[in-house]
């Protein structure tokens, strides 16, 4: 058993064709990536007996802080590894084939915002800058660089001129979005005010201890006031994940054809919830050819009849880290 080509995953158009390639992706890693190996024998699962999606097991996200998860043994190109406090112990995610992460990101953000080289890009990510190993510091350099916009570019705690930058966008009517972490993005609206209605303002989650959490609606009002906007865009991803949900406002999130979420009974790690429920959000990302597509975070949420889902916060005592996690 081979797993799919990037083609096949890629070019993913319908639910059978997800299905299938899905199934395909679970028996590969079921037999060679060890650590996945065990935890589908420790349960006692035939793989031949694995008939559906909703029967596939998924491996609890702290196996990436503990463990190589890889299925593949060839050499590893790049690891990106969680943001964290001092003390805590990181995630890893360890990629033998970086290429795979690139057409996740790129052809995802196409889906869902069009051509990269239409926009200005700018990054407000201070926390993540300032460390190795981050996954969103590769997609959002990547989305600079392909952006061919002279404008395009990163600020740490250089407000005054990531202001001047918008009010230029703004000036020349240039379609801009604005990548930024939570914190980050409400220290820029305390002190600077836009009336910018078409930017894009995207944010990544994570308050990092810099500031007291938010629930989301008062969150994206103090966000749109302060940038002049009428929504907040979102990213659901993760160290683990190479591939994001995006959420265009509202908190609802959507997945490119290759990802599905799947919430499963917080009592009962083995039991799929109807569309609608709470429950634990299970991340299918077929990017992650190379080390396990099959994914039980630490995080609750919802999935709606046609796909789209929101996170509704995180289990009790889990560590908190830079992913989307704001509690609704």
């Amino acid at each position: 058993m081979n797993n799919p080509g990037k083609q096949q995953v890629f070019s993913i158009s319908n639910q059978q064709q997800f299905v299938d390639a899905a199934l395909q992706v679970f028996r590969f890693q079921a037999q060679h990536c060890l650590v996945y190996r065990d935890f589908v024998t420790n349960l006692g699962i035939d793989v031949n007996s694995v008939k559906t999606v909703e029967d596939i097991p998924f491996l609890p996200i702290s196996f990436f802080k503990s463990r190589d998860i890889l299925s593949t043994d060839a050499e590893v190109q790049v690891t990106f590894t969680s943001s964290g406090t001092t003390g805590m112990i990181n995630s890893k995610h360890l990629v033998t084939d970086v290429s795979w992460y690139e057409e996740s990101f790129r052809r995802a953000f196409e889906i869902f915002y069009g051509d990269i080289k239409s926009y200005c890009v700018l990054g407000l990510l201070p926390s993540y800058l300032e460390r190795e190993g981050s996954s969103l510091i590769y997609m959002a350099e990547d989305l600079v660089k392909n952006s061919q916009n002279p404008d395009s570019g990163f600020f740490l705690y250089n407000h005054n001129e990531l202001f001047a930058q918008l009010n230029k966008q703004k000036a020349a009517n240039k379609p801009t979005l604005l990548i930024g972490v939570t914190f980050a993005l409400l220290d820029f609206v305390e002190n600077y005010q836009m009336d910018f209605p078409e930017l894009i303002v995207m944010e990544t989650g994570g308050m990092k201890g810099r500031r007291k959490e938010m629930i989301r609606e008062e969150l994206h009002r103090t966000l749109c006031k302060g940038f002049g906007v009428k929504s907040i865009h979102s990213e659901y991803g993760m160290t683990e994940l190479l591939s994001q949900a995006y959420s265009i406002g509202e908190g609802i999130f959507n997945c490119p054809p290759w990802m599905k979420i799947i919430t499963r009974d917080t009592n009962d790690p083995m039991s799929v919830l109807a569309d609608g429920h709470t429950g634990g959000i299970n991340v299918i990302d077929l990017g992650n050819i190379n080390s396990c597509s099959f994914i039980a975070t630490q995080d609750l949420g919802k999935v709606y009849a046609d796909g789209s889902f929101e996170v509704l916060g995180r289990f009790d005592n889990s560590d908190i880290r830079g992913c989307n996690l704001l509690v609704s």
